[in-house]
């Protein structure tokens, strides 16, 4: 089972002393000359335990001696955060659809330039009449959706740890830039860990083996913290087998701190130390011991809680001062790296302009970015693209066709497109859109002379359009969905829709899995578009009339029914859970996406068919554009252990690379594999090996769509 003690190696903490004051009578802490190192030892050395206390409260007080603002923290998953509008892009689980990092990493910057446009904007205007905070992000969440009925999977990248690995590590450096001695702005990965299930988030606990812990629940955090370089983690409300992650010193310090490295700080979840006080412990210890008990797990930054009970906790022998510092400066080290105490002509970030914010620049990327996103699940007999030349009418039905759906965690949207504006924007001139609701997206009562309604909408069009999904009022933060089927009546509007003109395009809206066997079966065209931001109407018009192939791949499995998927209490991937141990075939497979093109794929080559433990393997597979159209195709690699010595996937996601390539086109794909990410979590030694023996690279256009497959071998070093 998981280890919850402390290791015997014991963290170090940094021992602070007062330092000399710096030339000219400077406080050494104000000049830029020093390293950012001495510049916070010198500046803690100054403070009070009040103050100290204070600065470690996320929300608390300015610290005013010093002229230190409170940081105010912010939130950023697919679009700044403010009372003003921001450039919305689509939701976190579209961006993972694109499987385009490169991509991704724009996106992100773009949206880091609107933060620090802000943050300049305010400083530049203290009267400005709007909101004033700070530059540490929480923002991305990389929890990964094992629980298809999840209501956060709007906010994270999908099912597979590499995938969220991959996509996590490119929006970090995109959010913190790349300047080798300022951060644009903190990144904050959210939540660790092994969160998933909203109800009773307070005081539930995931029953998680080390093994799976290691292999499942960390390889992302690990690659965002040790190759993306975040600078904050937010520790989750949820427990691990008993252990509350706010005072889980096994997490937080052991694995976190000592194993990975990580420098910067931990922060509690919103309200994190009250909630546990109230849920897991209930309220068996008070809130000054539950502090130090936080701070000495490796939680670093709170809310005032650790403002109001810091000093009590370090007077009555509690809680280290040492271990305080140490906290304070993981935190006041990232506000130095931010700039905050330099002038801003020394700072790079500091010349980005206000025009960026909601720019059309950033407005013509989150187009883009939403573009790239849409999966083509089905198009039976190429009904998609459509030719709009020839429609004179289209009949355009559902909930979400006239609505805007914006997501979680982003900003005010700036003039949204939603579905039915899109196809009025994209359409020829002598097309009419005929507009009908059909029916609401919850209310399940009889709707059925509105859907009546509807259908002979449809009956009088050349196609039908049908926009399903749902909203945030049935899957967010603090709500799980209960079925993973389309809420409401959404599944009887699209029958009869169908019943009345075979050529039906059911376009979907959502974040979770939906279970839609019927509509697989019988519709022709499927679309799967997400909550796809300000530019989400355009951009699905623009697939629908082929002025964009799409090339989206789901992040996650579809399943086919429920029946397939685990209790949600079930922490144990291999029982079941994502693509990798799914019992049956699902109804839309992880990596999955249709294109109006077709490319063809060559016999891969291997760099060698034998390999050390520690060596690399690097795969070879030219794929040619066999088609009529310009389009891009996502080449994924998979690994199968054919004879592994624990439980293994079926198959696991190791490499994957988006490519454009024209009609006729050719291009080698090279993919590299290094060992290490051939090892499985061996729990006898603690650690993660190579198990020697066969392996096999399966390389296709989705997890159920292999296209080639080689076999090689790991032997020891002793056996080369």
């Amino acid at each position: 089972m998981l280890r919850t003690t402390f290791s015997a190696a014991l963290l170090v903490y940094v021992a602070f002393s007062p330092v000399a004051v710096a030339q000219e009578g400077k406080p050494l802490y104000l000049d830029p000359s020093q390293s950012f190192d001495l510049r916070t030892r010198d500046l803690i050395s100054r403070l009070t335990l009040e103050e100290k206390a204070a600065l470690l409260d996320h929300d608390g007080p300015d610290v005013t001696r010093f002229g230190i603002r409170s940081d105010k923290w912010n939130q950023c998953l697919h679009g700044v955060c403010w009372d003003r509008p921001t450039t919305m892009f689509p939701v976190s689980i579209a961006a993972a659809a694109t499987w385009d990092p490169p991509l991704v990493h724009e996106e992100a910057t773009a949206i880091s330039d609107e933060a620090r446009a802000i943050y300049i904007l305010w400083h530049q205007q203290p009267d400005l009449p709007a909101q004033h905070k700070g530059l540490i992000y929480r923002a991305p969440v990389i929890n990964i959706s094992r629980n298809p009925y999840w209501g956060r999977i709007n906010e994270c990248f999908g099912e597979d740890p590499y995938l969220t690995g991959r996509i996590g590590v490119a929006y970090v450096k995109g959010l913190q830039g790349d300047d080798r001695k300022y951060l644009k702005l903190a990144a904050t990965l959210k939540h660790f860990a092994v969160n998933n299930v909203e109800k009773n988030r307070q005081a539930l606990s995931a029953s998680v083996s080390e093994r799976v812990l290691y292999e499942y629940w960390l390889p992302h955090f690990r690659d965002c913290v040790v190759e993306g370089g975040a600078q904050s983690v937010m520790a989750s409300y949820n427990a691990i087998n008993g252990v509350p992650n706010n005072i889980n010193r096994f997490l937080l310090t052991d694995i976190l701190k000592q194993q990975w490295g990580f420098a910067g700080f931990v922060v509690s979840d919103l309200g994190g130390v009250n909630t546990m006080v109230h849920g897991h412990l209930r309220q068996q210890v008070g809130l000054a011991e539950a502090v130090a008990q936080s701070l000495n797990a490796g939680c670093d930054f709170s809310d005032k809680e650790f403002r109001d009970f810091i000093p009590a906790a370090v007077r009555g022998g509690l809680l280290s001062e040492s271990r305080l510092d140490d906290a304070l400066y993981r935190v006041l080290r990232d506000r130095f790296r931010l700039g905050e105490f330099d002038p801003p002509d020394m700072v790079p970030f500091s010349g980005i302009s206000p025009g960026v914010i909601a720019s059309p620049e950033h407005r013509d990327l989150a187009l883009q970015v939403a573009q790239e996103s849409i999966v083509l699940l089905k198009n039976k007999g190429d009904l998609l693209p459509l030719d709009k030349s020839r429609l004179k009418r289209i009949a355009v039905i559902g909930p979400h066709a006239d609505i805007f759906t914006p997501g979680g965690y982003s900003g005010k949207a700036d003039r949204p497109v939603n579905p039915r504006q899109g196809l009025q924007n994209r359409v020829a001139s002598q097309t009419a859109l005929l507009y009908a609701q059909g029916c609401g997206i919850t209310n399940a009562e009889d709707q059925s002379a509105s859907i009546q309604k509807a259908a002979d909408l449809a009956r009088q069009a050349d196609v039908a359009i049908v926009y399903v999904g749902t909203t945030l009022a049935i899957e967010s933060e603090g709500r799980d969905r209960a079925s993973l089927a389309l809420p409401g009546r959404q599944e009887k509007l699209i029958e009869a829709v169908y019943a009345a003109n075979p050529k039906t395009i059911v376009v979907l809206l959502n974040a979770g899995p939906l279970a839609i066997p019927w509509v697989k079966e019988h519709v022709p065209a499927i679309l799967e578009t997400w909550w796809n931001g300000v530019e989400g109407g355009d951009a699905i018009a623009d697939v629908i009339f082929g002025a964009y192939n799409p090339a989206g791949r789901l992040p996650l499995t579809v399943y086919a029914s429920e029946s397939q998927v685990p209790p949600q209490d079930e922490y144990d991937v291999t029982k079941g859970f994502t693509y990798m141990y799914l019992q049956g075939r699902p109804l839309f497979a992880f990596g999955h996406g249709l294109s109006y093109t077709r490319f063809t794929y060559a016999e891969m080559t291997l760099s060698a068919h034998r390999i050390a433990p520690d060596g690399e393997m690097t795969a070879r597979i030219k794929v040619t554009n066999s088609g009529r159209l310009a389009g891009d195709e996502v080449v994924q690699l998979y690994l199968h252990e054919v004879k592994p010595c624990v439980k293994r996937p079926v198959e696991e996601l190791r490499g994957f690379q988006r490519v454009h390539l024209n009609p006729g086109e050719s291009a080698t794909v090279t993919l590299s594999v290094p060992g290490k990410n051939l090892a499985f979590y061996d729990e006898a030694i603690h650690g993660f090996r190579v198990n020697p023996g066969p392996f096999e690279i399966l390389i296709g256009a989705a997890s159920d769509d292999i296209r080639s497959r080689r076999k090689f071998e790991v032997v020891s070093s002793d056996a080369r």
